[in-house]
């Protein structure tokens, strides 16, 4: 079993930065993909980045791509997104979330076994 434990977030006015951080329990975490995930109100929860076990592949969701940056230190069981020229589409709830099957770094929410407990990102226009 992981716990994934949040922090970061907030309030920020369109192109401002933030950066979410997220901490992992337990030994294995270099064992797996790691990703970043987003629900936005009414919608469903949305992939956003991922990266594979030893952070040699990553992969974005296209409107984030060259603005958001997925990260993660095995040495201290942490996974970190760091956001910048951020815009009002991108608030949301945003979820760390790991993959201890496959550690490739996988798109789809299905192959997500833990999950952090949310964190809020707004941005204002």
């Amino acid at each position: 079993q992981v716990q994934l434990v949040q922090s970061g977030g907030g309030l920020v006015q369109a192109g401002g930065s933030l950066r979410l951080s997220c901490t992992a329990s337990g030994s294995d975490f270099s064992k797996y993909g790691l990703g970043w995930f987003r629900q936005a109100p009414g919608k469903g929860r949305d992939f956003v980045a991922t990266i594979s076990r030893r952070g040699g592949t990553t992969y974005y969701l296209d409107s984030v791509k060259g603005r958001f940056t997925i990260s993660r230190d095995n040495a201290k069981n942490t996974l970190s997104l760091q956001m910048s020229s951020l815009q009002p589409e991108d608030t949301a709830v945003y979820y760390c979330a790991a993959d201890p099957d496959y550690g490739l770094g996988q798109t789809h929410r299905d192959f997500y076994k833990f999950w952090g407990q949310g964190t809020q990102v707004t941005v204002s226009s």
